[in-house]
């Protein structure tokens, strides 16, 4: 089921992954050069990566109302705050994106697992309250381990007018040769979604929900 939804998605995504303009585009949507050369969070796990994307969003609100919809991400919690009726219809992810502080989803540690969908989960690799958060892992291929290793960084910048800089990064590290015929086109789809999500948390904050 996951297998055939990240074909689906990977269809989607090729013609855009396909014209290098775009590409260069969808892979550092919303950052500022120095973000995408900054070291952030989670960069030393995978040191070498093959694959970068760096996209950032500034937010009208401080970090520490940024913080709590990042801590309470994933599947059967907070949500992802994007296209929850397509990532329900494609991939049955059963995402519902809540629009309110849920107390008990506050609590996040290195190690807890955050799902992409209820046979996916990331783990959690480093937990800096109202700082970073990174997950690290990958999405299986039909019951077959993950053709690359990937982290996905949201790190957060106060600001000196009190206002956040939201900067968030995927890693991939190809594990076989061929990854790069699977994470490219779902890549183009990770931008539409991650664009959205961006939108979604800064809109939240901005509205002081919760």
């Amino acid at each position: 089921m996951v297998h055939r939804a990240i074909v689906r998605a990977g269809l989607v995504g090729v013609i855009v992954a396909s014209v290098p303009l775009a590409r260069s585009r969808y892979l550092r949507w919303g950052a500022r050069n120095d973000e995408i050369a900054a070291t952030l969070a989670g960069d030393e796990l995978l040191p070498d990566p093959d694959l970068v994307a760096t996209r950032a969003i500034s937010i009208a609100a401080g970090v520490d109302r940024v913080w709590p919809w990042l801590a309470q991400l994933g599947q059967g919690r907070g949500g992802l705050y994007s296209y929850d009726a397509l990532e329900n219809l494609v991939a049955r992810c059963d995402m519902h994106s809540a629009d309110r502080i849920v107390p008990e989803w506050q609590h996040i540690a290195v190690g807890d697992a955050v799902r992409l969908h209820p046979e996916v989960a990331l783990t959690v690799a480093v937990v800096e309250p109202e700082s970073a958060l990174v997950l690290r892992g990958a999405v299986p291929t039909g019951g077959a381990p993950a053709p690359y290793d990937f982290t996905w960084a949201f790190v957060l910048h106060d600001r000196p007018d009190g206002t956040a800089r939201l900067v968030v990064r995927e890693r991939y590290a190809y594990v076989r040769p061929w990854a790069r015929l699977l994470v490219e086109p779902v890549e183009a789809v990770s931008f539409v979604m991650s664009q959205k999500m961006l939108r979604g948390i800064r809109d939240r904050a901005e509205r002081r929900v919760g």
